[in-house]
């Protein structure tokens, strides 16, 4: 049953969820799993497939109407839980929330994360301190909420980090973000192994998402043109590898970094690249939105 932020509990239509196009059916029959950041995009294409594979999955995120769109969408093995993993006591809740619901966690994917498009010499030290917050410390909030019931079950992190390892034009931010999450997989894999827990990371490259459209045109179409394999990625692509890690094959690969980026990993280039410039050769930077204004 979806729960709204006030912590009231209703019920959402049942709706089918379908099968996967890639797994037999009931790969993950009787795995729970959290999926941050699960209301759009990314987040919702890893808990549909999930839901798939035969998981009962939560997802969570800061808008409760978006998440209680999706959970309608995917079905009755989907529920939401609306909370903010930058705060501590929400990152609990969340993982509480799971267990009380199913009785136990075995896959937590940390899908939620987010930057602003911008030149590395203009990054301000508040913008910077909120990329960390949210892809670093809304992570480790995650983790060690998670732990305990992911210890009971030998589960599963999925930490999402970004591809290329290199360096990104105009995300100088993430990058360094997404390396710190990176060295946190590792370390989490060798330290809690003897507990049964896997953890891996996937860098992900450029998808076709409704994210990367609202950038400028010269971005995305950028973005499609610099990837190796030529095309951008299908968020379908994303949660085909989610599914993959969170099935018995995830635990090989513990302490690793899975990196899906249509060889984007191999491109080098000249900065500032031609692809992201405008006409007069300027990085355009992106227009945050002001937290204080409502959406």
């Amino acid at each position: 049953m979806p729960v709204h932020s006030n912590g009231r509990v209703h019920r959402l239509p049942r709706l089918m969820g379908g099968s996967s196009d890639v797994f037999r059916p009931g790969l993950l029959d009787g795995r729970v799993a959290v999926v941050t950041g699960g209301g759009t995009n990314l987040g919702r294409e890893a808990a549909r497939e999930l839901v798939a594979c035969g998981a009962s999955v939560v997802i969570a995120g800061r808008r409760p109407e978006v998440l209680s769109a999706t959970a309608d969408s995917l079905g009755p093995c989907c529920t939401w839980v609306a909370g903010d993993i930058r705060e501590a006591d929400d990152a609990a809740r969340i993982v509480a929330f799971a267990v009380e619901q199913h009785g136990r966690l075995d896959v937590l994917v940390n899908n939620a994360g987010g930057q602003y498009f911008v030149p590395a010499e203009g990054i301000a030290a508040k913008g910077w301190r909120a990329v960390m917050r949210l892809n670093v410390e809304g992570t480790m909030n995650m983790i060690s909420a998670a732990l305990p019931a992911l210890a009971e079950s030998s589960g599963t992190i999925i930490n999402i980090t970004v591809s290329p390892h290199h360096g990104m034009p105009a995300m100088a931010h993430t990058g360094a973000a997404r390396a710190a999450v990176e060295a946190l997989t590792r370390e989490t894999a060798s330290r809690w192994a003897s507990s049964g827990i896997t953890a891996v990371a996937a860098a992900i490259g450029r998808f076709d998402t409704e994210s990367l459209r609202k950038y400028p045109e010269q971005v995305w179409r950028g973005a499609a043109a610099t990837v190796p394999l030529g095309r951008l990625g299908e968020m379908r692509e994303f949660g085909w590898l989610i599914a993959l890690l969170a099935s018995p094959v995830g635990a090989s690969l513990s302490g690793t970094v899975v990196t899906l980026d249509g060889a984007v990993d191999n491109w080098w280039g000249p900065w500032p690249p031609t692809s992201i410039t405008d006409p007069g050769g300027a990085v355009p930077t992106e227009t945050r939105r002001d937290p204080t204004q409502p959406r």
